[in-house]
C-alpha cells in the first residue's frame, strides 16, 4: 500500500487527493509541498477525499508483464488485465487503475459508469499490497 494515496475499506474505500486553498485546483496523487497550479502563487493544501465515481474516461488492456518495481511471479503465465482511466465525478480529474478482475476491455464502454474498491496489487507469504480497482456500477465482486 502506498501511504496517504487511499483509505477507507470495501465501504467508504477512496482516494485522498490535496486542494489548494489559493486556487481551489485538486491533486492526485496527493501534493504536500506546493501548489501544482503554475498560474497559482500558492495557499495551504488540504487533504480530501476524491469522488468515488467516476466515467470511463479512456481504457486499454495489458498484454506484458511489466519491469520491475512491479511485482509478479514469473513462473506463472502472464494474465492480461484492463487499464481504465476514468475522469472523476467532482472534480473533473482523470485517474489511471486497473480494472477488477475479471473486467475487460471487452466489457467497457467510454461514459460508462465506475467505482472505485479496494483491490490487490500483489501477495506473498508476508504480506498484501493493497491498491484501487475500477468496477463497472451494478458489478459485484
Amino acid at each position: 500500500m502506498v501511504a496517504g494515496w487511499f483509505a477507507g475499506d470495501e465501504t467508504d474505500f477512496h482516494l485522498l487527493g490535496t486542494r489548494c486553498s489559493a486556487c481551489a485546483s485538486v491533486f492526485f496523487p496527493r501534493e504536500d509541498a506546493h501548489c501544482r497550479n503554475p498560474d497559482c502563487l500558492g495557499g495551504d493544501l488540504e487533504e480530501i477525499p476524491l469522488s468515488r465515481r467516476g466515467r470511463v474516461w479512456s481504457y486499454t488492456d495489458s498484454r506484458y508483464r511489466p519491469p520491475s518495481p512491479y511485482v509478479t511471479n514469473p513462473e506463472l503465465p502472464w494474465e492480461p488485465y484492463a487499464l481504465i482511466a476514468v475522469e472523476l465525478e467532482s472534480e473533473r480529474l482523470v485517474v489511471l487503475g486497473q480494472a477488477v478482475p475479471g473486467i475487460t476491455v471487452a466489457d467497457l464502454t467510454v461514459g460508462m459508469e465506475v467505482e472505485i474498491v479496494p483491490g490487490v496489487l500483489h501477495e506473498d507469504a508476508e504480506t498484501i499490497w493493497t491498491t484501487w480497482h475500477w468496477r463497472p456500477t451494478g458489478v459485484t465482486a
